[in-house]
């Protein structure tokens, strides 16, 4: 029974793990800036991993790794890492934790899609109308009407908004071409491949944009690095490796569904940490929102 609802459990922790990551670096980007944040926590992860494979495996490095495995989860890591993460983190920054995670609730409707055309996974009727309640669930919360007017409007940055839901796409596609490249292959062993790639993303990233200064800053910040820290153990080497270990054992759309409850888990420690005022409207459409994601696999 354990092992048959291994994937369940593993999506189960992979939502904890989210929450408390995406109000980590949210703390720690306000400090140090978004992109400092994806690169330092990168690294923290492959070293964590590296050290976990060491003592489970036998090997700090996923040596054994087949070369098709290695194509795919690289391709992951810099779309899922590099693009995904760097837009969904500046997010963090525009709209906040509560609001982003909100909008990443858009990824099993998306996952579903990309399985759909890419893994050949079925599609039913009832996975279309949870798309479209998941839909209706992020709009009560984001979009407001102002009294005396008809017209509905975003009631947050839309430029904050429109990161958030690349930030989205790039998770979904992130998964579908782990899934493509792992197969029964280490989830773990499988998160430091897609990691690697990631680092060197950055790399040229801070490159190109000349921001290793900035970097140098950002770890003399204590308070930010220990966020960081937090958020590193708890995203990219525990929350990521629970995620593929989750794809690994059961369907796609099902892990993402568990994956979907972050928007609800979150809502209690943004008003204690950040003292957000969180209307009953938007509660309502975060639970919206989960149902219809529930409903696209369940």
């Amino acid at each position: 029974m354990v092992q048959s609802n291994l994937g369940e459990m593993a999506a189960l922790v992979t939502a904890v793990c989210w929450t408390i990551t995406a109000i980590s670096f949210e703390l720690a980007g306000r400090k140090i800036g978004s992109l400092s944040v994806n690169f330092i926590r990168l690294v923290m992860a492959f070293f964590l991993l590296g050290i976990f494979t060491l003592f489970t495996r036998g090997m700090f490095l996923p040596l054994d790794a087949t070369p098709n495995a290695w194509l795919w989860l690289s391709i992951s890591g810099i779309i899922g890492f590099v693009l995904g993460d760097l837009f969904l983190f500046q997010a963090f920054l525009e709209i906040g934790s509560r609001i982003s995670m909100l909008i990443m609730s858009a990824v099993p409707p998306i996952t579903a899609l990309l399985g759909f055309f890419f893994l050949g996974e079925v599609l039913t009727p009832k996975a279309l109308i949870g798309m479209f309640v998941t839909i209706i669930g992020i709009a009560l919360v984001i979009l407001v009407r102002k009294s005396g007017d008809k017209k509905l409007e975003f009631n947050h940055s839309i430029k904050g908004l429109l990161f958030a839901f690349i930030g989205a796409l790039g998770q979904s596609l992130g998964l579908i071409f782990s899934k493509m490249g792992m197969g029964s292959y280490n989830a773990f062993a499988a998160t430091q491949i897609r990691i690697i790639f990631g680092i060197i993303g950055f790399i040229i990233v801070f490159t190109f944009m000349k921001r290793w200064n900035k970097l140098k800053e950002a770890i003399t910040n204590s308070y930010a690095m220990k966020r960081v820290s937090i958020g590193a153990f708890f995203g990219p080497f525990l929350g990521v490796s629970f995620s593929l270990l989750a794809v690994q054992y059961t369907a796609t759309g099902i892990a993402s569904t568990i994956n979907s409850i972050v928007p609800v888990l979150i809502i209690i420690p943004s008003i204690i940490i950040f003292k957000e005022k969180v209307s009953t409207k938007e509660i309502i459409g975060a639970i919206v929102t989960v149902l219809g994601v529930g409903l696209l696999f369940i």
